[in-house]
């Protein structure tokens, strides 16, 4: 069985997707290759760190943004989520949700 991981999309990041509509599922699924990164499924998926305000990591906050996040009760996927670590080695089954920056009052 092939690793597989998902990446949701929201807000403008939708465009990212083959049917871009807000009443369609708007989800990108890779093959994961063995050791690849955050990083490197971004650059697959053309999606520019500077692009997204908001990264969940299986339902986990684990980057943002917004400077009030921490305090909102969020479970969350690394101590630091001010510290995007696009270096983090992603597992098959990942599931991704990335949020713009027109989405940045999600967690407020």
């Amino acid at each position: 069985m092939e690793a597989q991981v998902e990446i949701h999309l929201y807000g403008k990041l939708r465009r990212y997707a083959p049917n871009p509509r807000a009443d369609r599922e708007n989800v990108l699924r890779f093959t994961l290759d063995a050791g690849e990164t955050l990083h490197d499924i971004l650059a697959r998926a053309d999606i520019t760190e500077e692009e997204i305000c908001h990264i969940f990591l299986n339902g986990r906050l684990f980057a943002t943004r917004n400077t009030m996040a921490p305090w909102l009760g969020y479970r969350q996927a690394q101590s630091d989520v001010h510290n995007l670590n696009a270096d983090v080695v992603l597992k098959s089954g990942d599931r991704l949700g990335l949020f713009g920056h027109d989405m940045a009052a999600l967690v407020v």
